[in-house]
């Protein structure tokens, strides 16, 4: 006998001939119910990133306002963002694939999201559009990522419920960074060293 037929044989012997039948496991996980705007700003701003907000007649002049302000010229731009927010940059799309030297070299990212978490001021990626592959918001050290007010769920719970589980999900809170043994904090470590988010009303 091996060593895996050795523990399946002890543990159907602790079950017994007649183990107890599997039972459903409740699932209601508790969802937030303060106000989901304000926890998110909040977090954003503990998380050292700037919160931006505007309406969606404005969206496009506030995306181009944000990138002149970070004096942002070459912007890395995955297939579905808008081409009315790039109007006043050098866009730099994915076609054929960047590589890692392109990334790094331009001046930042911007790109939509799956949704965001009041909760724990949080942004999604899926990799669909306006996100595109992971690499290209790991790599630039600016990322600008615009949130609409529908995408925004209290919890993370209440997350995990909306997104698709089979996507390539990337969690953001706030700008990359990382505290060493001696607990300075760097950043930039794996990720922007920069986060903007823009947070598009309700229409």
């Amino acid at each position: 006998m091996n060593a895996r037929d050795d523990i399946l044989t002890r543990v159907r012997a602790a079950l017994g001939p007649d183990p107890a039948p599997a039972t459903d496991i409740p699932r209601a996980y508790r969802t937030t119910t303060h106000d989901a705007l304000e926890a998110f700003l909040e977090r954003l701003v503990h998380y050292d990133a700037r919160a931006i907000q505007t309406i969606p007649g404005e969206l496009d002049a506030t995306v181009r306002a944000t990138l002149n302000q970070r004096d942002a010229r070459n912007i890395v731009a995955p297939d579905g963002v808008p081409p009315g927010w790039l109007t006043t940059v050098n866009p730099i799309h994915d076609k054929p694939p960047l590589d890692h030297d392109s990334l790094d070299g331009a001046d930042g990212v911007v790109t939509t999201c799956a949704l965001a978490i009041a909760q724990t001021g949080t942004i999604v990626l899926d990799g669909g559009l306006g996100m595109g592959r992971r690499a290209l918001t790991l790599l630039p050290d600016y990322h600008l990522c615009v949130v609409r007010a529908e995408q925004l769920v209290g919890s993370v719970p209440e997350a995990l419920a909306r997104l698709a589980p089979t996507r390539p999900l990337t969690f953001i809170s706030g700008p990359s960074a990382t505290v060493d043994i001696e607990m300075v904090r760097v950043k930039g470590v794996h990720g922007p060293r920069t986060l903007d988010v823009i947070l598009v009303a309700r229409e």
